[in-house]
């Protein structure tokens, strides 16, 4: 029996052309003569539907779409789709009101219903919030040969976090349940997981390890079956993979694109059998990852957002470069425009700079001085701010000056405006409110700076070697061995150049100092005392956190940014780094 795996880019609240998806690739599955496919969790309404599930129109609607997909699919294959389904016993049972739910489509008609169980409400999740686990781990049952009636395969039926309670794997229990287990206990064939897993870095071989640990354990073949795509600030890499009852992949899924492949199930092996569908290898390097997923996330938001082009300021900086040119392996040169803003703190190799970038993508760029007005903020202000001291006000001018330009120019033209700061900087505040900070989407705001030279490094590795198979690797201008980000932005000493000689190291530690502060304090959760007992200065952790808590609210008028790492900023940890820093406060006064 063969079985398709439907590795589907859906968006979020459009159920018709979601529908449209899961027919067409049902269609190609037939014509590869599969007799069952896989659509990822929630493929009908798409994944993360967040509060549009309080909308009972939009549950109903999906409910009469799936109907009519039942009706529509070919009558030869059976489908199972990710859907959403009224609880009907919620009120008299004091539950919530909706099943995040699998739905098994076979001649005409919905089969059966199958119930997600374990709902994360960690990280980015909180499906407890609108949907009532599952009671029950269920199966079905296909006929692999209508010749005879001793050939049907039990499959059992799991949703994405369905498979992420084996406490042999993860050393604990974070269930009550474990629903693979208990499929195992029915003797399932082999078991199918619909997910909708969202990207971050390394998080494919967490997620094989533990599939593979599963298969091991108990000599049952399992499909993973991913959602690829962006939604908003989630960007899922699909990487649906198959392991046989030995724990090893048949087959593997291309990350960060749609696809459709077939496995094969063997009646006689009682195993899972790779066809002839190339199995692709991970990525070689955390780079080349999250370069890929920072232009699949940008090509998705813009177009599902409905925008086609996209603007952005360059500076000669590394930051806006490396936006510009993921921006442009994402859409295309000709649907990137940039503006160049000088002052006259701009020096000239930054222009230059720009200038070269601006030729190695082919964009389009215009020059916007904005000296004169400058003068003209100058003498406005000049009677108020007349016996002060330039400072951060004056500073902060001159990038709300680009950032009222950049904005009348996105609103003028209909192009989404992306901003350009890094991780680093966000998370400390240095950068300018409704200045920089001005965008429709924050391409790099989970990015660190070091991560920001490291992939221009990488990329410039691969325009040189000639490589064209990259990710978006198509849009860039890859015709001769040299550099598409110029080593100048690379070499030199970063700078925001608002005033005179001005070096981001003049305000903040060391990137390499401080990114390794912010990933100890945010990814890790690590106390004020770990992080300095790690070998860093007490002064610069103590001068860091306090940093982060004072850019708490500015990060809250940020754009939204694309997710790569396991935690972006929150107040979760605010009050207790908060009452730690004040202990230590008091610790110094009592010594």
């Amino acid at each position: 029996m063969k079985i398709a795996i439907a590795q589907l880019n859906p968006i979020i609240g459009d159920i018709s052309g979601n529908a449209k998806l899961i027919l067409e690739a049902a269609k190609k599955a037939q014509i590869l003569d599969a007799k069952l496919m896989i659509t990822p969790e929630l493929s009908l309404i798409g994944y993360p539907p967040r509060d549009l599930l309080i909308y009972p129109s939009l549950i109903e609607a999906a409910g009469v779409e799936l109907e009519k997909l039942a009706q529509d699919l070919p009558s030869e294959i059976a489908v199972l789709v990710g859907t959403v389904i009224f609880n009907s016993q919620a009120a008299q049972n004091g539950e919530k009101s909706l099943f995040n739910s699998a739905a098994l489509l076979a001649n005409g008609k919905v089969k059966q219903i199958f119930h997600k169980r374990l709902l994360p409400t960690y990280d980015v999740f909180d499906e407890d919030r609108y949907f009532e686990p599952g009671k029950s781990s269920d199966f079905f049952t296909l006929d692999t040969s209508p010749e005879s009636s001793e050939s049907s395969v039990k499959v059992g039926v799991t949703i994405c976090e369905d498979l992420w309670n084996d406490a042999e794997f993860w050393g604990k229990r974070n269930y009550t349940c474990d629903p693979m287990k208990e499929l195992a206990e029915q003797q399932v064939d082999f078991v199918i997981n619909m997910s909708a897993s969202p990207y971050r870095v390394r998080k494919q071989k967490l997620r094989e390890a533990m599939l593979e640990h599963s298969t091991n354990r108990y000599q049952i073949p399992i499909i993973y079956v991913n959602q690829v795509g962006g939604n908003d600030d989630l960007i899922f890499d699909g990487c649906s993979v198959v392991f046989n009852s030995a724990g090893n992949v048949i087959y593997r899924a291309k990350p960060f694109e749609t696809n459709l492949a077939v496995v094969e199930f063997n009646s006689a092996k009682k195993d899972l059998i790779s066809v002839n569908f190339e199995s692709i290898n991970l990525p070689e390097s955390e780079d080349e990852e999250i370069w890929s997923a920072l232009v699949l996330g940008v090509k998705d938001y813009v177009r599902k957002c409905g925008f086609s082009k996209v603007v952005l300021g360059l500076s000669g900086g590394i930051d806006s470069a490396l936006v510009a040119a993921i921006a442009t392996a994402a859409l295309g040169k000709e649907n990137v425009f940039v503006i160049l803003m000088p002052s006259p703190y701009s020096s000239e190799h930054s222009v230059k700079d720009a200038d070269a970038l601006v030729e190695n993508l082919g964009i389009p760029k215009q020059i916007i001085s904005i000296g004169d007005l400058m003068k003209g903020y100058d003498n406005s202000l000049a009677d108020l701010f007349a016996d002060t001291n330039f400072g951060i006000a004056e500073e902060n001018i001159q990038s709300r000056i680009r950032g009222n330009l950049l904005m009348a120019i996105s609103n003028k033209f209909g192009h989404l405006l992306l901003s350009t700061g890094n991780k680093s900087e966000m998370a400390v505040g240095y950068c300018t409110l409704y200045g920089d900070m001005n965008g429709g989407l924050a391409v790099i705001s989970d990015v660190p700076k070091t991560r920001v030279y490291s992939l221009c490094r990488w990329l410039n590795e691969q325009a040189v070697n000639s490589n064209k198979k990259f990710y978006g690797a198509e849009n860039l201008l890859i015709t001769q061995k040299q550099n598409i980000i110029p080593e100048n932005i690379i070499t030199k000493a970063p700078s925001a150049e608002l005033k005179e000689d001005q070096k981001d190291q003049d305000s903040l530690p060391a990137y390499e100092v401080l990114d390794e502060i912010l990933f100890r304090l945010v990814e890790n959760c690590e106390s004020l005392d770990e992080i300095i007992a790690a070998g860093h200065d007490s002064e610069v952790v103590n001068k860091v956190v306090k940093l982060v808590m004072r850019a708490e609210f500015k990060r809250r008028q940020a754009p939204p940014g694309l997710k790569i790492s396991e935690r972006a900023f929150g107040t979760g940890w605010r009050m207790p780094i908060a009452k730690e820093l004040e202990q230590n406060k008091t610790r110094k006064l009592s010594k």
